[in-house]
């Protein structure tokens, strides 16, 4: 059987693209894998997101959302990352075989330095080592991420194949992305700029947070283009998106008619946007109200995460013993 690991930073409330992308995931494996754990991230929201007087707000938004969403606490352990400190020991000991070049070379660090110029700390750089100590400090063989992380798993598969030979046994597994499918999921975002991300357009995420007129709102000014001009058109970026969405929300007899409508060209993309719109509201709104009342119950909330603190630290015990002792840190009898 396997054990699964992954993640998402507290850095706001979560939106369509990591439910998708990730967490409907999660909730799937929790029943079929040996082992589940699922962490809230806040060492990494400390690489770009400095708001300690909100963390722990945000955090505990990011556990009911976890819940909201299906994840059960009976059956997955569910944790917050700094709860767990042996992980940033294993984060310690995977730097030691983590090269600058191929960290200053990850795309999402020369990202990050283009928007955070003046923040460009060890951690931005080293985050892909740190997510490497997060999956294998449970030695994890598969990870529902999104198709944006990619990279940092092969990287993680990189460090452990290294570690591994460095200290000539074979202990870290080298861990899979996994989605149920032949290809990852990356939800498009409504700003026709790629996937959907909060932190770089809030417009153009859906919230699960978001009251209705939001949703409703945020649809309408999607960005589309003029409309076909002729039958058989291909498809623009911004209106595939959209009809990307209406794949992930709409009833397929809607999304068909639609598509029809598109090859024919006589689309008419205001109508589209009030079916998506309506679609989109009757998706979230159940997830809303379910986390708006387990976040009323601050002090259940707050005894499961201490729980899966507990349960995740047995796990990561375990393996940094190994670790250490596979470095040659064994210095004193038991």
């Amino acid at each position: 059987m396997d054990t699964v690991v992954s993640g998402t930073r507290p850095t706001g409330t979560l939106h369509l693209g990591n439910y998708f992308g990730a967490v409907r995931n999660y909730v799937r494996l929790q029943n079929e894998a040996a082992k589940t754990f699922y962490f809230i991230a806040d060492y990494h929201s400390l690489t770009t997101h400095h708001q300690p007087d909100t963390l722990g707000d945000l955090v505990r938004e990011t556990a009911a959302t976890y819940i909201a969403a299906g994840l059960d606490p009976d059956k997955t352990c569910l944790y917050v990352q700094s709860d767990v400190p042996e992980t940033a020991e294993l984060y310690l000991l995977f730097n030691m075989v983590a090269y600058k070049g191929e960290l200053e070379k990850v795309p999402t660090f020369k990202e990050k330095i283009r928007k955070h110029d003046t923040n460009v700390n060890a951690g931005l750089l080293t985050y892909p080592v740190l997510m490497a100590a997060d999956i294998l400090i449970h030695r994890a063989n598969k990870v529902p991420v999104g198709k944006d992380q990619e990279q940092h798993l092969e990287m993680t598969r990189h460090f452990a194949q290294r570690f591994n030979r460095r200290f000539g046994e074979d202990y870290f597994p080298e861990p899979v992305a996994y989605n149920f499918g032949n290809a990852l999921i990356k939800v498009p975002g409504l700003d026709g700029m790629g996937k959907m991300s909060k932190s770089d357009n809030p417009n153009s995420a859906i919230l699960f947070s978001d009251e209705d007129k939001a949703i409703r709102k945020k649809i309408m000014k999607a960005k589309t283009d003029a409309g076909p001009t002729e039958p058989g058109m291909p498809l623009t970026e911004e209106v595939a998106n959209l009809f990307g969405l209406m794949e992930l929300v709409s009833a397929p007899e809607a999304v068909k008619s639609f598509k029809s409508s598109y090859n024919d060209a006589s689309i008419r993309y205001g109508d589209l946007k009030k079916q998506l719109a309506e679609d989109m509201v009757a998706f979230v709104a159940p997830f809303r109200e379910r986390i708006r009342e387990l976040l009323a119950d601050r002090e259940s909330l707050d005894r499961i995460l201490r729980r899966g603190g507990e349960q995740a630290r047995e796990s990561a015990q375990e393996t940094v013993r190994h670790a250490r002792a596979m470095a040659g840190i064994r210095y004193y009898s038991a």
